[in-house]
């Protein structure tokens, strides 16, 4: 039997504050816990959906470091650019606060307290890898080496981005500072531990026993997988400078661990929210009629639900979650998506590149959703789900409709008829929807869901082609009003189902149909219930486009961007050829090296890179064979100014005794160009030496 709850604590996993958003942190956590929390408030459900920026990650004080200024400065930076991000996207948080906050380092800091009061801590001196050139201990993520599972050679010290797997910095195999380059070494250094040792039974109990059925696969996997190899006792406590101090004697100098700290902010976040709005903040973390949900990708499962609910049952008064359903990683275009490498779609460039278009990305994202493996976004299939589904499908038969309406009914939902057979049917299959569409919602499972409201909209479709009212008017205007009748009731239920997933186009349909401003609006429940959704004699307003035709040209933009940084990151991290041996300033001075010009060329026979070059090097003209054949023609080079070695031993090249060697070199995309001294600085027969 299901259980029913009071109300449903709805959590998104904290978003780092040391960049914008891309589309894989909107795929994997924000757009399902976006539609799942306005799904739910329109079943008129008391719901607190949270969030907020984490600010006290080391991946914050490395951004600071490269960019020369204070830890602060970032999370300012980017907490703004994220919120602001949220909300114009459309993504309802109740509260989106910061870990920075007062009101957070108040809750950490209590949690945190009231563990150590009631001795669930253990406290150790353990040896830590310190930089010494740096002069400091390395946490986590200033620490990089070959992750022992997997082999990855960029592992970070707390996990592998490769495999996913979770482990200490000292697992690492042949580490190295992320701040120096350095090998560091290992010194004496005490910390405060959560014993999970001491809590495998009850994360079997309610893990392995109570939710096999209930949570996805993967995340259930993962969970076993760490309690079988048996759990370890985890440091909560880190030398560094940025983050919230440990509140206890001989924390001097040390803050909370991020994943300590972090999660407590869900907590910290709510309380802000509920001082807002007037509200008691303990019932959604502390009653049992609340369920508590929390929205994550693969990478923080083990945070989510091995970490965070040992601190919670260590603390003995929050309830614990009911799912954490977590997504897969999606990739971009055949790649792993890369905020390094910028091989990213960036949330803010998203919106500035596709105006108003935010529905179309939602949609996108939601119909490719890594929800059960890793998936690939691509700008064509993106193109494809707006112009083949959201245009063609559900915004041909909304732009039918209306228009069909306003012609032969001056915009007034006409008087039915008696139903046919077909139309019974119908309405049947519409009643059907909301049902159907909410079992996808509440297991989790979005893209089915999206796929559903579009087969709505399918539903329109055959059912105008079938009817064909505009063939129909001409002879039977009462069957004509039946049919458009029917029509309306569709298009009125496609307004009020679509809001989870298409929450912009939602509005504007509501508008159109004049829903809103006449008090019709209505409600998923009555789209099950009711037959007469829009009743006659309502009058709807002018028909306008619920979607745009997205152009080849917009995509190739975006796929250009793209393929403009993947350059640009190859010729960053181009390998240069080590410096060879030094020589004395009487072996350069040896060198001869004059400005010519190219008199003539022409291509070796039977060879794919030689040129032969004849060439006025300003004591005379001589032959020098170049293997520059593949980068430029004979006909291209002639008149060039180049700069020639004119005392290097001729050489026997295919039977022709080239007397010389012209400079080259290669911008940093790799094209091969001509070392060239300004002409206004030089003239034919200046010897550089």
């Amino acid at each position: 039997m299901t259980k029913e709850f009071k109300r449903y604590t709805i959590t998104a996993a904290l978003p780092y504050t040391n960049g914008p958003i891309h589309i894989g942190h909107l795929a994997g956590v924000y757009v399902p816990s976006d539609i799942y929390a306005r799904y739910l408030r329109l079943q008129g459900h008391d719901v607190a959906f949270i969030c907020g920026s984490d600010e006290h990650g080391v991946p914050i004080t490395i951004k600071a470091k490269k960019e020369g200024v204070t830890p602060q400065d970032i999370v300012d930076k980017y907490h703004a650019i994220i919120k602001a991000s949220f909300e114009e996207f459309g993504i309802t948080f109740d509260n989106y606060s910061r870990t920075s906050a007062k009101i957070h380092h108040d809750t950490a800091s209590g949690f945190f307290r009231t563990l150590y009061d009631n001795d669930k801590f253990i406290e150790e001196v353990t040896e830590q890898l310190y930089d010494a050139e740096a002069n400091q201990f390395l946490a986590d993520r200033f620490v990089i080496g070959t992750c022992p599972k997997c082999g990855n050679e960029e592992s970070y010290g707390d996990q592998c981005e490769n495999c996913g797997t979770s482990h200490n910095a000292t697992d690492l195999i042949n580490p190295k500072s992320a701040i120096t380059g350095a090998i560091p070494t290992l010194k004496q250094t005490k910390h405060w531990f959560l014993p999970l040792d001491q809590y495998e039974d009850f994360l079997k109990e309610w893990i392995l026993k109570n939710h096999k059925k209930d949570w996805k696969p993967n995340v259930y996997g993962q969970c076993k997988s760490w309690i079988d190899d048996g759990l370890r006792p985890r440091a909560v406590t880190r030398d560094l400078d940025w983050g919230i101090p440990v509140p206890v004697p001989g924390g001097e100098g040390k803050v909370l661990y991020v994943w300590f700290d972090a999660p407590i902010g869900y907590i910290s976040a709510t309380k802000e929210w509920a001082e807002r709005e007037g509200k008691d903040w303990e019932p959604y973390w502390k009653d049992e009629g609340t369920k508590l949900v929390h929205f994550i990708g693969k990478d923080n499962i083990v945070f989510h639900c091995i970490i965070f609910p040992s601190m919670l049952k260590a603390e003995g008064s929050y309830i614990l979650p009911e799912n954490v359903p977590a997504n897969e990683f999606l990739n971009l275009e055949g790649n792993k998506l890369s905020t390094s490498k910028n091989w990213a779609v960036w949330l803010p460039d998203y919106l500035q590149d596709f105006p108003n278009q935010q529905d179309v990305l939602r949609y996108a994202l939601t119909a490719n959703a890594p929800e059960t493996k890793d998936n690939d976004f691509t700008w064509k299939d993106f193109q494809a789900r707006n112009n083949n589904e959201l245009v063609a499908i559900f915004g041909n038969f909304i732009n039918r409709v209306v228009v069909l309406t306003n012609k032969y009914y001056d915009g007034i939902v006409p008087e039915a008829g008696d139903f046919t057979e077909v139309d019974q049917e119908t309405l049947t299959a519409l009643q059907a929807y909301p049902s159907v569409i909410s079992s996808s919602i509440e297991r989790y499972r979005f893209r089915e869901a999206g796929q559903e409201l579009m087969n709505i909209a399918r539903l329109g479709n055959k059912y105008l082609a079938d009817e064909e009212p505009w063939k129909i008017i001409k002879d039977d205007e009462a069957r004509t009003k039946t049919i458009m009748f029917v029509a309306l009731q569709i298009a009125n239920a496609l307004a009020t189902l679509s809001e989870p997933f298409l929450p912009f186009t939602s509005a504007k349909l509501k508008t159109i149909l004049s829903v809103t401003s006449s008090g019709l609006e209505t409600s998923w429940n009555d789209v099950s219930l009711k037959t007469i959704l829009l009743p006659s004699g309502h009058q709807i307003g002018k028909a306008e486009l619920l979607f745009s035709k997205i152009e080849d040209e917009a995509i190739q933009k975006q796929i250009d961007k793209l393929l403009d940084s993947k350059k640009a990151n190859e010729a960053a991290n181009a390998v240069v050829d080590p410096q060879k041996e030094a020589i004395t300033y009487e072996d350069f001075s040896k060198l001869d090296m004059r400005v010519g010009t190219i008199l003539s060329a022409e291509k070796m026979p039977k060879t794919k890179k030689l040129l032969v070059l004849k060439v006025d090097t300003g004591i005379d003209v001589r032959t020098i064979v170049s293997g520059i054949a593949e980068s430029f023609t004979a006909e291209e080079v002639v008149g060039k100014r180049v700069t020639v070695l004119v005392n290097l031993a001729p050489r026997a090249l295919r039977g022709v005794e080239s007397e010389g060697m012209i400079l080259m070199t290669e911008t940093p995309e790799g094209k091969l160009v001509f070392v060239n001294p300004d002409d206004a600085n030089t003239k034919n027969g200046l010897s550089i030496s």
